[in-house]
Parts: C-alpha cells; structure tokens; sequence
C-alpha cells in the first residue's frame, strides 16, 4: 500500500499539541493594525486551536500528525 501524501499546506499552517489537538494561527495581524487595540492584536497572537468541526478535515489532510 503506497504512502500517504501530506498537504503541505495544511502541514505549514497547523501543528499538533501533545494531547492530540490540532493548533492554529488566528486571522487578522497582517496589516491595517493601528485601528486595532494593543490588547486585541496581543490576543490574536495567541494560537488557538482547531475547532471540533474542522478536526476531521485537518486530521484527513495531515495523516502521519
């Protein structure tokens, strides 16, 4: 049985903790930053985690995470 491929896309975006969980970058922190609150651009720095409907989808294109 052949190999399966990763999406690298996927491999290069999320990352996985030691419980399993699927870890994330959050949107908004490219640009258009000074209308937003320090305490706002400090939060969406944070990761966050992949949420419970999108684990499914992760997991298919990241097989050997």
């Amino acid at each position: 049985m052949p190999k399966i491929k990763t999406r690298r896309c996927a491999a290069k975006r999320f990352s996985v903790t030691g419980s399993g969980k699927f870890k994330r970058r959050r949107k908004n922190m490219r640009h258009i930053l000074t209308k937003k609150a320090s305490k706002r651009k400090m939060q969406l720095g944070q990761p966050a985690l992949v949420d419970k409907t999108n684990e499914k989808a992760v997991k298919r294109m990241l097989p050997y995470a």
